[in-house]
């Protein structure tokens, strides 16, 4: 029994020693690494769980499996138009062989490094082929849009005369949707830009174990000089628009009132008429009643008639010389 102890505490303590040099190291979901032997690459390892080294002779690098993004930070560019724009770019990779990795750069932050001058080349290179409507534009959907709202005018415009309808509706709409500005068309846009710029940089990283996955142009801004210039362009195009919008209200004002104009003339016609016609109408039943009163007695209504003469001629003569005259003979009584 003695003995059995005798061998089982060195064996113990061997042990102990053994286990604290470590000799075992986890591998996390996620996560790979390349095993190296005083400097020299022994192994990799893929699969998560606990994996089992020579302790004070083995080193583990671990590196993540994940995909990884990459910001770069915004860099002024030129374009083949001699235009000068910020670029801001993005990128998604992920290390695809460890070992070649852990040979060429070892550590992530030489990574980022080698991968800002590996993408901003290419981003480079690629903007400065490229017009800047390229690298603005990804399709030419803007255009196909124009050309559908100006054929759509035209089939208005035409439906118009074709009816005899007034066509200023459809003009001033013309003059509305019509702008100035020619949008040119695109032949690669931005996406097919950044798959050139993808495939351009994947031929660098390639030998460096890392797989690009994407790079995308996330945001293009002009320099301070170009972003005034454009900006003027813009007000002066919102300004023309302004300014349609102007001539259409004017002109609508302008149609309805001639409009009412035309229907309160046609309004105050049509009712003068009428009250024309009532009073004709009155004054003749008016006469046909007085004729009719005044029929009774002739001599009566001449009377009558001769004295409302009176009231209106005598108040104006200053003096009468004769009223010997058949006109006064309402005067006197002949004998």
């Amino acid at each position: 029994m003695k003995k059995i102890i005798k061998i089982l505490i060195p064996v113990a303590l061997l042990l102990i020693i053994f286990l604290a040099m470590g000799p075992f190291y986890i591998l996390n979901e996620g996560e790979q690494a390349v095993i190296t032997r005083f400097g020299k690459i022994e192994d990799r390892q893929n699969e998560a769980g606990l994996k089992l080294k020579v302790p004070l002779i083995d080193s583990v690098t671990k590196y993540s499996k994940k995909i990884l993004s990459w910001d770069g930070d915004p860099q002024e560019f030129q374009t083949a138009e001699n235009q000068f724009i910020w670029v801001d770019t993005t990128a998604r990779w992920k290390i695809s062989d460890p070992i070649k990795f852990y040979e060429s750069v070892k550590t992530m932050n030489q990574a980022y490094g080698k991968l800002d001058a590996v993408i901003e080349s290419a981003v480079k290179n690629i903007v400065a082929k490229n017009y800047l409507i390229e690298s603005v534009r990804n399709s030419n959907t803007i255009i196909e849009l124009q050309k559908e709202a100006e054929a759509a005018i035209a089939e208005a415009e035409k439906q118009a005369e074709e009816n005899a309808v007034e066509g200023a509706d459809s003009t001033t709409l013309s003059l509305i949707l019509k702008s100035d500005t020619v949008f040119e068309e695109i032949v690669n846009g931005r996406s097919e830009l950044s798959d050139e710029m993808l495939n351009n940089a994947a031929l660098d990283t390639v030998d460096l174990g890392i797989e690009l996955i994407d790079v995308v142009i996330r945001q293009i801004r002009y320099t301070d000089a170009m972003t005034q210039s454009v900006y003027d362009r813009m007000i002066k195009e919102r300004n023309q628009i302004a300014q349609y919008y102007r001539s259409y209200g004017q002109g609508k004002k302008s149609e309805w009132a001639g409009k009412t104009e035309n229907e309160k003339e046609v309004l105050i016609s049509e009712a003068y008429s009428k009250s024309e016609k009532i009073k004709g109408d009155a004054e003749a039943e008016a006469l046909a009643i007085e004729i009719e009163a005044y029929g009774k007695d002739l001599e009566f209504y001449e009377f009558w008639k001769a004295v409302e003469s009176y009231k209106k001629t005598l108040p104006g003569m200053s003096k009468t010389l004769s009223t010997d005259m058949q006109y006064f003979n309402n005067f006197y009584k002949s004998e």
